[in-house]
């Protein structure tokens, strides 16, 4: 496994490298100090993960991000001395998967990265059916998503939301239930990252983060997608 560490500190890098070293010798650790390096290591070396400061020279980590997202859809786990509640939503509505503050212990970052990952490389069952409702067309098999004739290209994080509402069309799920299904267990109480997929999905599905459409909120309850 290949992880690219982006960070101007010297300090953090040898934290996670040392952290990888202990605790998960396999996988091959690159750093990158700048956005710019970044993006050339990510688009050149395919790293199956990405470990993103904020606090970066010239472009910083939201930019990263975002510009990430328009080529690849490489796990993100953002590494931020920021612990605002708007700066976590911001990374997650750039495209980040997870977000940890820093400073953080060597098994709190394995456990977010080993969640991250089996949420990239867990492949939901292949139903072989196809869903239809409206101008929206899912194929389970491929994991194909269509918006009036046109493939839309969602992260994994992404799919296995609309996976769940779609495959429980009509009935309204919790959000603690979203988010064990689609994060997992430790990630119950995080009800901000359900608010910003569902933003991300609406966006991507409606072409506009604040139409409601076919995705609905019950409010202090959970979401529910309405079939037409």
């Amino acid at each position: 496994m290949k992880v690219l560490v982006v960070d101007d500190e010297p300090d953090v890098i040898e934290v996670v490298n040392l952290c990888f070293r202990l605790r998960w010798p396999e996988a091959e650790v690159a750093s990158a100090h700048d956005g710019d390096q970044a993006l050339k290591l990510i688009e050149q070396d395919r790293p199956d993960l990405v470990l993103l400061d904020i606090v970066l020279p010239g472009m910083d980590g939201f930019q990263v991000c975002e510009e990430v997202r328009r080529f690849s859809d490489v796990p993100i786990v953002m590494l931020s001395a920021r612990d605002a509640e708007v700066d976590k939503v911001r990374g997650l509505e750039m495209g980040a998967d997870d977000y940890i503050t820093k400073p953080f212990s060597h098994l709190e970052l394995l456990a977010r990265v080993r969640a991250v990952l089996r949420r990239y490389q867990n492949q939901l069952p292949a139903v072989g059916e196809v869903f239809e409702s409206g101008d929206l067309r899912i194929d389970y098999a491929s994991r194909q998503v269509m918006v009036r004739g046109e493939t839309v290209r969602l992260t994994p994080t992404e799919y296995s939301l609309l996976f769940h509402l779609t495959r429980n069309a009509g009935r309204v799920l919790p959000h603690h239930t979203l988010l064990a299904k689609v994060w997992g267990r430790d990630y119950t109480d995080e009800v901000d990252y359900l608010k910003v997929y569902i933003r991300r999905l609406r966006q991507k599905l409606e072409g506009d983060p604040e139409t409601v459409g076919s995705i609905v909120s019950e409010r202090g309850v959970g979401y529910k997608f309405l079939a037409a």
